[in-house]
């Protein structure tokens, strides 16, 4: 297993969207994530986008005011998933128009539409595992979802 937890994070460390690939109860969830949103937020932005903690290399990037955090097994290519990060944010901005570039918007976008983000996750990883890379595979799904409704 590669992924093992995808987090958004705004910048006052409130989790927008997290997505876990294991089991974990929700205290520990919420440990966790207190954890690694402290320690990723406290860094600037002239250290490197990867941190160690317990048994997870985190790989996290800053797009307008969210974090994108990826919780990955120790020998997990770091720059593979900083580019898999960049392909949920260029698909998120595909389908809500304005994820990179506006504040509240593009959080509110994720808030208001949590599931199609959950969807979107879903649809790129199975089982820690990425499965799809094609942003058009991603969204078609979702488009037909919004036709249909």
């Amino acid at each position: 297993m590669g992924i093992r937890f995808i987090l958004m994070v705004n910048k006052q460390g409130q989790t927008r969207l997290a997505q876990y690939y294991e089991y974990l109860t929700l205290e520990e969830r919420r440990a966790l994530e207190g954890e690694i949103v402290r320690k990723c937020l406290a860094r600037n932005e002239q250290q490197c986008s990867f941190v160690e903690h317990r048994n997870y290399k985190i790989v996290y990037r800053r797009y307008a005011s969210l974090f994108f955090l990826v919780g990955v097994d120790n020998e997990e290519n770091e720059l593979a998933i900083l580019e898999f990060i960049h392909l949920v944010v260029e698909t998120m901005d595909r389908h809500f128009g304005n994820v990179v570039s506006t504040f509240p918007s593009c959080e509110l976008d994720i808030m208001f539409h949590l599931e199609k983000a959950h969807f979107m996750l879903e649809e790129m990883v199975m089982n820690g595992c990425i499965v799809e890379t094609s942003k058009s595979n991603i969204l078609t799904p979702i488009q037909l979802l919004d036709k249909a409704s």
